[in-house]
């Protein structure tokens, strides 16, 4: 069950494809320091699309939410498109 930054109620994800899309999401970030959430988005569409079982864009939206709950990414404040970026330990 995910977790959502806002309180609001979590969806329920196949750990197999909450572990693929995190680990691909965390990859991507940590790769260019500062991503739009629209790049990671686009570049999981293609990279993950034709072998992935779900709508990829769904899962991505979904697991982006729980890493941002759960402290491991930020949205870059006053970033227009938002930028996602590793919060640091």
């Amino acid at each position: 069950m995910t977790v959502h930054p806002q309180g609001k109620k979590g969806v329920n994800i196949l750990k197999s494809k909450y572990d693929q899309i995190a680990q691909f999401i965390l990859d991507t970030i940590e790769k260019e320091g500062a991503i739009t959430y629209q790049e990671v988005s686009d570049r999981a569409e293609t990279q993950l699309g034709p072998t992935f079982d779900g709508k990829v864009v769904w899962y991505v939206v979904s697991v982006k939410l729980d890493l941002e709950a759960r402290g491991i990414i930020e949205r870059i404040p006053k970033t227009s498109p938002h930028q996602l970026r590793l919060i640091k330990k």
